[in-house]
């Protein structure tokens, strides 16, 4: 992570975005577990769920927009506070609560969610002024951001189990708006501006054709992601150990951890669009070897890990290029879409996985993540020369 250190603070600002974004890794599952819980339901908790993923997506670039024209400081303390009074109601609730008040509740939650990981990598071009250590930097950010999804779900079970799904919520949520202040306090946050534009862009970020396929890449990476996991699931049901999807799902974040710390050591992943479609080609790859590794637990965590090291320079090499492919004035609103992409991509693969895997077995729903990987690529390679960086340096966004 020496890159994280090329700057005074932005170790300390890294490391305060990591604490303050870890309850994004624990909520879906203990939202899941507590409405479970309180109403004996897996539908039902399934529904909230799904609000909860969809007002995410909804609120993430708009709140990155609210960010991009009125500062960071704001409208993070406001999101961070509207979700932790979503996440207190929602522990208060007794047993058998409507559902549309938990489904009213994961809707708030979803839409104050604090952009936090948007804020930080609209942030470091600001403090990091040489593009070779910005892109290490984002490297090792993509890799770091790993250990949430690492330490997250088994501490939130853990809390949950220890004393009750209502406190796991509370913990997540204390979490969620201490870590989340502490950001915003940071003399970086809090000096940050957008770049100077003369008129905002009809459409914001979107309206770059480079944006739009980016966002449309990190949806097909998505749809590998989503799958994956539900195919795990299935492929360690059949082999009779259901308990080894957890550990082998780390697996995968730890490979994606390393993977990104390489990365970051070698200058922060591809640099131009042929490149990423070469990222994505190999990510597709890693991730369709899974379909012949899905009858040994072994052979798929030894997979899992190889193909996870693909995953933190594919996220590094797109955030790199959203520095020249989103228009002066947007930029937290773009890592903000970059981030919903994933989500629905996540949620189409989940479905599609779980209608696969029950109708021709786990290597079948592994070979759907490699062809949703595989378009990826197709899609950056013909859309590599609008990813490319021009030419000349880039303004990077001002710190007042």
């Amino acid at each position: 992570m020496a890159s994280l250190r090329s700057s005074p603070g932005v170790l300390r600002l890294a490391s305060i975005s990591i604490i303050a974004r870890l309850p994004m890794a624990m909520l879906s599952i203990a939202l899941l577990v507590h409405v479970r819980h309180l109403t004996g339901s897996f539908a039902t908790a399934g529904v909230v769920a799904g609000a909860f993923a969809v007002s995410l997506g909804v609120g993430g670039p708009l709140l990155g927009r609210l960010v991009d024209r009125r500062g960071q400081t704001v409208v993070l303390l406001a999101g961070a506070l509207v979700a932790g009074a979503a996440l207190a109601g929602t522990a208060a609730l007794p047993a058998r609560a409507p559902l549309a008040l938990l489904v009213a509740l994961a809707v708030v939650l979803g839409l104050g969610m604090p952009p936090v990981g948007a804020c930080l990598r609209a942030i470091l071009p600001a403090i990091i002024r040489d593009r070779e250590a910005l892109r290490a930097a984002y490297a090792a950010e993509s890799a770091a951001i790993e250990l949430t999804w690492i330490v997250g779900p088994p501490f939130v079970l853990f809390v949950g189990v220890a004393w009750s799904t209502s406190a796991a919520l509370v913990v997540a949520g204390a979490v969620l708006v201490a870590g989340t202040a502490v950001f915003a306090a940071q003399p970086a946050s809090r000096a940050w501006r957008p770049a100077p534009a003369p008129e905002r862009p009809r459409g914001g970020s979107l309206r770059a054709p480079a944006m739009r396929t980016l966002v449309l890449l990190l949806v097909f990476v998505g749809v590998v992601f989503g799958t994956v996991e539900v195919a795990v699931i299935a492929a360690v049901a059949d082999l009779g150990s259901p308990g080894a999807a957890g550990p082998l799902l780390g697996l995968w974040g730890a490979g994606s951890l390393a993977g990104g710390v390489v990365a970051a050591r070698m200058g922060g992943g591809a640099r131009t669009g042929a490149g990423l479609a070469l990222m994505l080609a190999a990510l597709a790859a890693g991730h369709l070897a899974l379909a012949a590794a899905a009858g040994s637990a072994v052979a798929l965590a030894a997979v899992l890990a190889l193909a996870g090291a693909t995953i933190a320079p594919t996220y590094a090499t797109i955030y790199a290029m959203v520095d020249h492919a989103a228009p002066a004035g947007t930029v937290t609103e773009a890592f903000a879409w970059l981030e919903t992409a994933v989500a629905v991509g996540a949620s189409i693969g989940a479905a599609s996985a779980g209608a696969v895997a029950d109708a021709a077995g786990p290597a079948a729903a592994f070979a759907v993540a490699g062809a949703a990987g595989t378009v990826a690529a197709l899609v950056a390679a013909l859309r590599a020369r609008p990813l490319n960086a021009p030419p000349y340096p880039m303004a990077a966004p001002a710190a007042a």
